[in-house]
């Protein structure tokens, strides 16, 4: 299994880029959102990489996070979706997006993909719910790989490219409505009130001027099992 590729980025397509490692090219396909964050060609890039195996092909799919990661697999789960839709689910929400839509059952934004009907949406939401707590829980805390976007990357592929911590997307400061997002998702989760109600009161209390997003993650995080 290949997990992650780091070297020089040689040229971007529509829908892939190759990177060279060390004189060895691989075709790495990646979202559009992905594709804007990259650096020019001859730049260093780093990507998470998952490996699609079938009987006459073998495809590489890039992504800036290991929380994308992890969606990406998640999404290609459900009945329906593949690859290329799951790439434009994360392409047209991010690695965050997903999360909101899976927690506030938003199967209208998940709709918003190319490719991705309603039907698909409402089935990927359902499936989804109870299995995406982990990944959830990620966000905030999983590192990046790298990718060197705006230019910051040296131009050595060889250099090692420092992990840094997913930056969470600044929003209003917690209030009545935020909590009560976050209760809500929690439910659609499955959660009971009483240890919802809880688990956002300690996330609110611990996360002064945190937003929705950053409360469900929170809250999720108290209520993994723990062990």
């Amino acid at each position: 299994m290949i997990g992650r590729v780091a070297g020089r980025l040689e040229y971007k397509a529509a829908d892939h880029v190759l990177i060279d490692v060390k004189g060895v090219g691989y075709v790495v396909y990646v979202s559009d959102r992905v594709m804007a964050s990259l650096p020019g060609p001859g730049e260093a890039v780093a990507l998470y990489t998952d490996l699609l195996v079938r009987e006459d092909l073998l495809q590489l799919f890039g992504f800036s996070t290991l929380v994308e990661k992890e969606w990406h697999r998640l999404l290609m789960s459900v009945q329906g979706i593949g690859a290329k839709a799951s790439m434009a689910i994360l392409g047209a929400l991010g690695a965050d997006g997903v999360s909101r839509a899976i927690a506030l059952g938003d199967w209208a934004a998940v709709a918003t993909a190319k490719g991705v009907g309603p039907k698909t949406a409402k089935k990927a939401i359902l499936e989804l719910k109870d299995k995406a707590h982990s990944v959830m829980a990620m966000a905030g805390t999983a590192p990046m790989s790298g990718t060197g976007a705006g230019g910051g990357a040296s131009a050595d592929a060889d250099a090692v490219l420092e992990d840094v911590v997913e930056p969470v997307v600044a929003a209003a400061p917690v209030d009545g409505a935020a909590q009560a997002d976050a209760l809500s998702a929690l439910g659609n989760l499955g959660y009971g009130p009483s240890e919802a109600a809880s688990a956002v009161a300690q996330a609110a209390g611990e996360n002064e001027g945190a937003d929705a997003s950053t409360l469900i993650r929170a809250a999720l995080k108290l209520l993994a099992p723990k062990g």
